[in-house]
């Protein structure tokens, strides 16, 4: 999510700093700062809100004393808004100690109340700055900055990368991870660590791996990894086979080819925090069980992507909450008199919280009276804070104009809503909620799966269908959205003609479109859900084959029912009917940018568009 850069060595070690976030700026951040220990042993830190050139100024116009020690950060906000005082570093121990981090720590509100009654102030909103209070305590009691470190992590809990340097130890730099990345470099002389190799690979190539729950202490002479309980560990060895050239993108080929490598920890990441003994509840939702109860119609908003997993959503809220759900593009919403009560909720989606067409809904749906909650991925955006309530997604920054990571983050966002609502309202039954949770949290591995097993045979396929003019997409059920967002993902990067249909209007028109030839993608559902919605799918796939279409079926292991009838047949795992969208898209995503890649296009700025956009 945020950048992170640490440095022991001989040389300069702000200029490495500064650097080493420059590299890292693709992973998308809103404030920066560093942390050095200067030649004369005092420790000297800068941090400003908004883009590293800010911070460059800032140590023009005030320089640090020059040292050979320091840590580095780029913060995407999580905790507290993106404010010169929300940036890290973050001192404690009376200014002597810098800690930065990287994640979430979800027991922060706990931790602070103790410190707090101990008598500590803090200076910002964040989760970072309580950590850094705790392992200021226990070096106190310890002299020992790797065994304050050890106690405080035991303590954590929830996502992060720490990273920490003390004037007192001017030549270490401490670091701890779990569920948040770090890797380390080696240098002659010199040592370095980044929450991804890009931090450091123009120095060097030579990098160990920092595994789960472990700690590393870096001099410019040594390296020591432990684990949380203290025991020695072995950090597995890699060389890095890409140069500075491509540490734009932390190594990937483009920004989209990195996003869909991180589905999985975006639907991780999403869920992470909002179990709680065996059932969903999602803790910026608590305080609101009386809204719930009360509404009775939901209306969500969303264009583009957004509209597709609000779409997929819908389904998930009538089935779990029991209540009916209308979807609507945001942007037709406000001009044609919408009905709308105190007792409607309007659900706006967006990635940016700044997409203005949604903007401008959320302000008429709440001018109508109506209650309105956001699902957005960007902290502090213009959306959420129109809003009555948040569920923050965590994806991650997202860089590519085509979201991929975000909308498989949107549909288990909707999945959560629409779990906790059904739990408030005495909707959901026990079982249903027991077999969703353990759904959820099969989804990451069961998308890694894909991203192992298939990606290679899906990008191949890309290659040989580079020339293709048209593809048509069908779907049905919770497959219809999939299609839909398999079609624009197609159109938005590759620039040909492509269309999603929910495979029950074959019939009713689209059929005529079919030619020989024609590549048409089928979502199958599983068979283990509806046999007949299934043998439905089979035949559409046989009205098609039987005029000439080259079908390329997307279904689930094991369906030998699909093989005699379609020419390709790529595989998901199994997963309960609700939940294949969030595997189903996963080969659309990878065949969308593996043949605009094909054909040599830009699959990160596809012409036209915009990331965000922030007019109507």
């Amino acid at each position: 999510m945020c950048g992170i850069v640490g440095y022991v060595g001989s040389r300069d070690s702000q200029d490495i700093l500064v650097a080493g976030l420059a590299r890292l700026e693709y992973r998308g951040y809103d404030s920066a700062g560093i942390a050095v220990i200067g030649e004369d042993g005092s420790l000297g830190m800068r941090k400003r809100a908004g883009k590293l050139a800010r911070l460059r100024e800032a140590l023009e116009t005030d320089p640090l004393r020059a040292g050979t020690t320091g840590i580095g950060h780029t913060r995407w906000a999580t905790h507290g808004g993106p404010t010169d005082e929300n940036a890290h570093p973050h001192l404690a121990d009376d200014g002597r100690l810098a800690v930065i981090h990287n994640g979430i720590i979800e027991n922060y509100a706990d931790l602070k109340r103790e410190l707090v009654a101990d008598g500590v102030t803090f200076l910002s909103q964040t989760d970072t700055e309580i950590a850094a209070a705790l392992i200021a305590r226990a070096y106190r009691e310890t002299g020992d900055l790797v065994a304050a470190f050890r106690a405080v992590v035991n303590r954590l809990e929830g996502a992060f990368t720490l990273l920490a340097t003390h004037q007192d130890h001017p030549d270490l730099v401490v670091g701890a991870r779990r569920n948040s990345p770090l890797v380390i470099g080696l240098g002659d002389g010199e040592n370095f660590l980044g929450s991804d190799v890009a931090a450091f690979v123009e120095h060097t190539r030579r990098a160990l791996a920092v595994g789960q729950d472990e700690i590393v202490a870096i001099t410019p002479d040594a390296v020591e990894v432990t684990d949380f309980a203290g025991n020695p560990a072995e950090p597995q060895p890699f060389e890095v086979s890409w140069d500075a050239s491509a540490a734009d993108k932390g190594g990937w080929s483009s920004f989209m080819a990195k996003e869909v490598s991180e589905e999985p920890e975006a639907v991780a990441n999403t869920v992470r925090g909002r179990i709680h003994d065996g059932r969903i509840r999602v803790p910026e939702l608590d305080g609101l069980d009386d809204l719930f109860r009360d509404i009775d119609r939901v209306v969500i908003l969303a264009c583009g992507t957004a509209y597709y997993s609000g779409l997929v959503g819908k389904y998930a809220i009538e089935k779990w909450a029991r209540i009916p759900v209308d979807v609507e593009l945001a942007h037709e919403f406000r001009y044609r008199d919408p009905i709308l009560s105190p007792s409607t909720l309007v659900v706006s989606i967006s990635q940016s919280g700044e997409t203005m067409d949604t903007l401008m809904a959320v302000k008429e749906a709440a001018r109508l009276g109506a209650k309105t909650l956001s699902i957005c991925n960007t902290q502090g955006a213009t959306i959420p804070r129109e809003s009555d309530a948040i569920v923050y997604t965590h994806a991650g920054p997202e860089v590519a104009v085509a979201s991929t990571k975000a909308f498989v983050a949107q549909i288990t966002a909707l999945y959560l809503l629409a779990l906790h609502v059904g739990d408030v309202r005495g909707t959901l039954a026990d079982d249903v909620a027991i077999e969703a949770v353990a759904q959820l949290e099969a989804l990451p591995d069961k998308i890694q799966w894909i991203l192992d097993n298939e990606q290679e045979r899906i990008e191949q396929l890309a290659r040989w269908m580079a020339d293709t003019r048209s593809v048509l997409f069908l779907g049905r059920h919770v497959g219809f959205p999939i299609a839909l967002e398999g079609a624009l993902k197609l159109k938005e990067i590759s620039y040909i003609h492509a269309e999603g249909f929910a495979a029950g209007e074959l019939k009713h028109g689209p059929i005529a479109l079919i030619e020989p030839g024609q590549p048409v993608f089928v979502v199958v559902p599983s068979p283990r859900g509806s046999i007949t919605m299934h043998q439905k799918v089979v035949s559409n796939i046989e009205e098609i084959r039987a005029r000439g279409a080259r079908v390329i079926a997307i279904a689930e292991q094991g369906d030998s029912a699909v093989l005699p009838s379609a020419d390709e047949v790529l595989r998901i795992p199994l997963a309960s009917p609700l939940f294949e969208p969030l595997l189903a898209v996963v080969p659309l995503h990878i065949f969308a940018m593996g043949l605009a890649t094909a054909k040599g296009l830009d699959v990160d700025q596809p012409r036209n568009l915009a990331k965000s956009v922030t007019v109507e």
